[in-house]
This record gives C-alpha cells, sequence and structure tokens, in this order.
C-alpha cells in the first residue's frame, strides 16, 4: 500500500497519525474476510472487509447491543469506498439489503441505534420499524456546522433505538447527567434533589432524548482522527453503558476509526467491529492499543456525564 505524505501539522495538534512502522504493526492485528469468523476469533477484533463479503457468515444471537453508524444518503469520499446520494426509495432498499442480516447477530433480548441525519431519518425510522420495536429517537446536538444564508443551520442528528423484544436492557443509572442548578430549592433548608459544593450547584439528572452535552472531536482532543465522519467517544459511551451489559457484545458493522470499540474496551465490554478501509482499521488499533493505558472519555467522569465546558470541575469530583 502505498501511504500519502505525512500531513504537517501544528506542534499542539493531537490529532491521531501512524507512523510507517505502526502502519505495518497495527496491519498484522487486522482480521480478514478469510479468517474464521467464528465468535471466539472474531470477539474485540476489527475486521478489515466488505460489510457484504461477510455478512453472511457471521455468527447469529452473539451481541448483545448493535451500533450503526451507516453512510448517510450523501455524497461522500470515505477512502477506499465513495458513497453517492440516491433517491429516498433506493436509500431505503440499501438499508434493506443488509439490516435484517445484521440483526441476526442480535441475541434475543438484543438493542440497536442506527445514526442518521435529518435526511436519511425518516428512512432510518421506516427501516427499525419494520425489524424491530422502536423505543425511541435521539436528537443530538453538533455545534459544528456550516451556516447557510437561505435554510437553517443543520446542526443536529439522530440515533433510532429499537430492541428485539420487550425484555431488553437499560441501565439508566449509568448514564445520569451532572448538570449545573440554576434555581436551587429547598425543603427544611437544605438542597432537595441537588448538591451543594465550592464549585457550584449540581443535580444528577435522569437522560432524555435530547442530547446538548456532546462535543466534535477536533485537533486538540486525543480522540480526534481525520475520519470525515467521527462520532464522539462521549456520545457513543452513553449508548454502550445505557444498554450493554458489563463484560457483553457490541457490534458495529461501520466501525470507520473505531470509536465503538475503544468506548467499548474503555468501559469493560467487548467489541467486533468490521471495516473496509485498511488504514481506518489500523486507526482503530492504535486508538485501542492506547486504551490499555488510558480509559479516560472526555466528558464523562466519576460514573457521570457532565454538561458540555465544564472540564475543569470534573477533576473536583
Amino acid at each position: 500500500m502505498i501511504r500519502p505524505k505525512q500531513k504537517i501539522r501544528a506542534k499542539r495538534n493531537r490529532t491521531l497519525a501512524l507512523s510507517e512502522d505502526e502502519t505495518i504493526f497495527f496491519r498484522k492485528k487486522l482480521h480478514s474476510a478469510d479468517d474464521s469468523l467464528s465468535v471466539k476469533n472474531i470477539l474485540n477484533k476489527i475486521i478489515c472487509a466488505n460489510l457484504f463479503d461477510v455478512l453472511d457468515k457471521l455468527p447469529k444471537n452473539f451481541v448483545d447491543l448493535l451500533i450503526i453508524d451507516p453512510p448517510y444518503n450523501l455524497d461522500k469520499n470515505f477512502g477506499k469506498m465513495k458513497f453517492s446520494k440516491m433517491n429516498d426509495e433506493k436509500y431505503f432498499d440499501y438499508l434493506d439489503c443488509w439490516f435484517p442480516k445484521i440483526l441476526q447477530t442480535l441475541k434475543k433480548n438484543g438493542s440497536v441505534y442506527i445514526c442518521g441525519d435529518w435526511k436519511c431519518s425518516a428512512a432510518l425510522y421506516k427501516i427499525m420499524a419494520k425489524y424491530t420495536i422502536v423505543k425511541n429517537r435521539i436528537s443530538w446536538q453538533r455545534e459544528k456546522g456550516r451556516g447557510a444564508k437561505t435554510n437553517w443551520k443543520n446542526a443536529m442528528e439522530d440515533i433510532w433505538f429499537g430492541t428485539m423484544s420487550n425484555d431488553y436492557y437499560f441501565d439508566v443509572e449509568a448514564v445520569k447527567q451532572k448538570r449545573k442548578v440554576i434555581a436551587p430549592y429547598r425543603k427544611d433548608g437544605k438542597p432537595k434533589d441537588w448538591e451543594e459544593t465550592g464549585s457550584g450547584n449540581f443535580r444528577l439528572t435522569h437522560p432524555s432524548n435530547f442530547w446538548d452535552d456532546i462535543s466534535i472531536p477536533y485537533w486538540s482532543m486525543p480522540e480526534n482522527t481525520d475520519h470525515p465522519t467521527q462520532k464522539p467517544e462521549k456520545l457513543i459511551a452513553k449508548l454502550i453503558l445505557a444498554s450493554c451489559p458489563p463484560n457483553g457484545v457490541v457490534f458495529d458493522p461501520f466501525s470507520g476509526s473505531g470509536t465503538t470499540a475503544v468506548v467499548a474496551k474503555k468501559t469493560g465490554r467487548k467489541f467486533v467491529g468490521i471495516e473496509i478501509n485498511e488504514e481506518y482499521c489500523c486507526w482503530a488499533e492504535k486508538r485501542l492499543s492506547m486504551a490499555d493505558h488510558n480509559k479516560n472519555i472526555q466528558g464523562y467522569c466519576d460514573g457521570v456525564f457532565w454538561e458540555r465546558n465544564t472540564a475543569n470541575l470534573q477533576s473536583k469530583f
């Protein structure tokens, strides 16, 4: 493989990079479509392959949680794979040719999340409603996004949540959020449902289906890569902690730069990832090796999720 020249980055830029030696080393760790795809052989592995080449070979009923971040219905270059925008009907047909087969990997009490933007969200709901019990739609705020003079700025994405039955795992205590209390209420002179600290007043709240506390990975964050549509670790951590039991299995069939696998490892879960782009797979392997020594997830500390831009407070609790 001919590697492009390394980008010249500013000293403070923490975007992940691979040397030639690292690429050779991490490439050897990758699983391929020709290797055995038994549960034993693919757990905690990144499979470097076209999803359609391995789809019918995957084991059945071994996954607790599916996190799917497919190509959105947009023209997008993912390096080795280019996705072309299609009409709504054809995009649904594209989803329908692989989604039901992916679901066969789930346990009977398993859950699935599928990501998209406003343009493809209707198709995602339709495919989820066809094959799962749709439980909710999460909308999360992307603080990045281009402005528009003749339309609203696109700063939101959706994640549809579904299950295979009404018997499923969901740990609400694991995904509570710590928020500042603006108007503290007291009962008998004592804080009611909040805590008073030297750094301010805070309340642990139950999570809603609107998330405004997510930061998109950028150059100063160690989780950042050059992947064009990388999801934040904090976003994926919420899905995993809520819907996969400790030591359970998380499967991401569009693994990209490996965020789902990395967060699964950091939170004590097993993982399987599939990604067609070898360079992305190597990025994932390096991030996984880094997770051996650093299990921090930005915005998640002491078992709770913090509001955006409160990093200076997290170390005090």
